[in-house]
């Protein structure tokens, strides 16, 4: 049964950077794309980022954009996350996902989620 871990959330002072990881395990898959979702409190699952494995660029929601790498290995079902210039905003439970298929009128179908880690944000 496939499975995906994070790891690397925690505490971090405003202006700080944080390196989230996400690796699969448990079972094999051929992703097509890999991205980072948060739930703020209060708020709805929003995307943070996202990478695909067979051409095109990583996608960066806006309020990431310049703060915020996506990297990772298709190969290995791996993906992390860089994000600087921290804000009290950006505290949240990061979820990383995979995604196997896509669909032209929805995008990724992002069929494998982690149980996501904690990012706060505080002084």
């Amino acid at each position: 049964q496939v499975q995906l871990v994070e790891s690397g959330g925690g505490l971090v002072q405003p202006g700080g950077s944080l390196g989230l990881s996400c690796a699969a395990s448990g079972g094999t898959f051929s992703s097509i794309a890999m991205g980072w979702f948060r739930v703020v409190p209060g708020k709805q699952r929003e995307l943070v980022a996202q990478i695909p494995w067979r051409g095109g660029n990583p996608f960066y929601a806006e309020f990431a954009r310049g703060r915020a790498t996506i990297s990772g290995d298709g190969g290995k079902n791996t993906v992390y996350l860089q994000m600087n210039n921290l804000k009290p905003e950006d505290t949240a439970t990061y979820y990383c996902a995979a995604a196997k298929f896509f669909d032209l009128r929805r995008g990724f179908e992002w069929d494998y989620w982690g149980q996501g880690t904690q990012v706060t944000v505080s002084s």
